[in-house]
């Protein structure tokens, strides 16, 4: 089975049914095994009804005590040889679905992790916990056509064979019965398989809402807007559930299959076993043969149905992982090194110009519009962004990533002790911590907690306040230190005393360090040395915050609302500013 630290390979990514096959290339010792322990086991299964016909016809018929005991002997002992390679066999082949499991599980993290922040920009946070939670256990179970199913046909090639010994006529009626399977089981299969992704579509949908809901009630709470999301996770969650009626519905039609065909073997073929023993062409023995035949076939017919219904569920999950693999990192394009001082950061799209050594901050009435800036100039996103007159994205993306850091308000926080949580990679001081605290105002934080710096965080800061995750976060960036720092709304979360000292802290500890803030806090605006004013994504104004206050309407209605700007003059600020 795969090591925690082997390399998993590389995956056939040209499809699901490719995928899987690759999953069985990669243990092929162990798939092999158990084939043939499902083959042999399900041969001997056959075996016992032939070894009862061989006791009951020259044992008890002709009252031959000897030949009564040899055969009976054999029956015990092949039944208990039989016994031990099923135990061999379900042993290997739970090797191998683990073995399927692991390898899918590290080859997703492993892509997850090669497309490090770029993941959910390009990848719904529900797609990849359905994945992570669902579909790895599917691709799994599929792997079970391996020992099983590869049994299921060699005894049903086998039975045909030993039935043939019998009757002609009773093997063609067995062998007639897989083609009637295909064309009653083949169009459930593609059925399912179509109901199964749409099912698993919306189950991603409708996981990352839950997502979405449960990491902003508080706000959604204090806006008003908790009763509307409400309702939208109501109508997603009852669509989830009519499409997972119609999954169970073709689901119970393979499993009712499974268990009706077989029997409608048992009953056919016996009566005519019957029939023929009745009219002399069949013997005790050879009757009792058909019938143990039949019976052992019931189990490869059942294989048979079950084998379509994992693999196309499974198919459905590989699909998934594939597509999630296929999503490509972030290109390197290094063709040019980076600006050797601290250069200027340029985006043509938006205008914004951040000059080298200075706090800049953009504000916009659409945040998406500021963050989408930050994006480019990050080099998380397409853009023709210059650092110093070079083109970002042929710069080698390990340079970028080295000195300029995105700072998102909502990045993850990792569980373990706070010191962990913000050093990061690094192994800081403590004064080089507290330093950072204190410029992210974050001391009480600190002292509020049981053990300190030592005191354990929950993963995504689930034991902390909003304002405190926040802070946690800029104590973090501002420990890393980098030479260009860009942060996203970095004291959204804060209460007026403790932004106006983040504000005024943060200027001191980035002091000769490139900074941009995208903020329409004027506690922080009154801080920077540069403010650029964006209209619908573009730089309508740029200059100090006392300047733009007293020659821009629009960024002055942006910036005051809280102090009492009523909406509709918030929207004539910036239709004046914007004219």
């Amino acid at each position: 089975m795969i090591d925690a630290y082997e390399d998993p390979g590389t995956p056939d990514c040209r499809g699901g049914w490719r995928y899987l096959w690759w999953l069985v290339l990669r243990q092929p010792g162990r798939s092999a095994a158990g084939a043939l322990l499902g083959s042999v086991w399900m041969v001997l299964l056959a075996a016992t009804p032939f070894l009862m016909a061989r006791a009951v016809d020259q044992g008890l018929e002709r009252d031959d005590m000897g030949a009564l005991a040899l055969w009976t002997g054999l029956l015990v002992a092949v039944g208990a040889f039989n016994a031990w390679l099923s135990i061999m066999r379900h042993r290997t082949m739970t090797r191998v679905r683990m073995d399927a499991n692991f390898r899918t599980v590290k080859v997703v993290v492993g892509h997850a992790v090669r497309l490090g922040a770029a993941l959910p920009r390009r990848v719904g946070a529900g797609e990849v916990v359905t994945i992570g939670v669902g579909d790895v256990n599917q691709i799994s179970s599929a792997l079970t056509v391996i020992g099983p199913g590869v049994g299921a046909v060699v005894a049903y090639l086998v039975v045909a064979g030993l039935l043939l010994t019998v009757s002609t006529q009773l093997t063609l009626v067995v062998l007639l019965g897989v083609p009637l399977v295909a064309v009653l089981v083949g169009p459930l299969m593609l059925r399912l398989q179509g109901t199964e992704a749409e099912y698993r579509e919306r189950q991603g949908v409708l996981t990352a809402r839950i997502g979405d809901l449960a990491g902003g009630l508080r706000v959604l709470n204090g806006l008003g807007g908790k009763g509307l999301v409400a309702d939208a996770f109501r109508r997603d969650s009852t669509r989830l559930r009519e499409q997972g009626y119609r999954v169970g519905a073709v689901t119970s039609w393979m499993q009712a299959l499974g268990v009706g065909l077989p029997t409608l073997y048992l009953a056919v073929v016996t009566w005519m076993a019957a029939r023929m023993a009745a009219q002399g062409t069949l013997t005790v023995g050879q009757l009792v043969s058909v019938y143990g035949y039949v019976a052992v076939l019931v189990r490869p017919v059942a294989y048979f149905v079950d084998w379509g219904y994992q693999l196309g569920r499974g198919v459905v999950a590989a699909r998934r992982v594939v597509r999630l693999l296929r999503v490509a990192p972030e290109p390197d394009g290094g063709t040019c090194d980076a600006p050797a001082e601290p250069s200027a950061l340029y985006d043509p799209e938006s205008g914004v110009r951040v000059p080298p050594g200075r706090l800049t901050a953009l504000a916009g009435a659409r945040p998406a519009d500021t963050a989408a800036v930050v994006d480019r100039l990050g080099r998380y996103a397409p853009s023709a962004a210059t650092w110093g007159g070079v083109r970002l994205d042929t710069v080698p993306l390990p340079q970028v990533r080295a000195r300029i850091l995105v700072a998102d308000h909502e990045a993850d926080l990792f569980a373990g002790p706070l010191r962990e949580v913000v050093g990061g990679r690094g192994e800081p001081a403590d004064v080089e911590i507290m330093r950072a605290v204190r410029a992210a105002a974050a001391e009480d934080l600190v002292r509020g907690l049981p053990d300190g710096l030592d005191s354990a965080i929950d993963a995504q800061g689930r034991n902390l306040s909003g304002g405190q995750r926040q802070r946690v976060r800029l104590v973090r960036a501002l420990l890393a230190d980098p030479e260009v720092l860009l942060a996203v709304e970095p004291t959204s979360a804060l209460d007026a005393h403790t932004e106006a000292a983040v504000a005024s802290r943060l200027r001191e500890a980035r002091r000769g360090r490139t900074t941009v803030v995208t903020t329409t806090s004027p506690l922080m605006l009154d801080r920077v040395d540069t403010v650029h004013y964006l209209v619908d994504g573009k730089v309508a104004a740029t200059g100090s915050h006392q300047r733009l206050l007293a020659e821009e309407p629009g960024y002055r209605a942006l910036v005051t609302r809280d102090a009492g700007t009523s909406g509709d003059e918030i929207a004539t600020g910036t239709e004046e500013a914007v004219g």
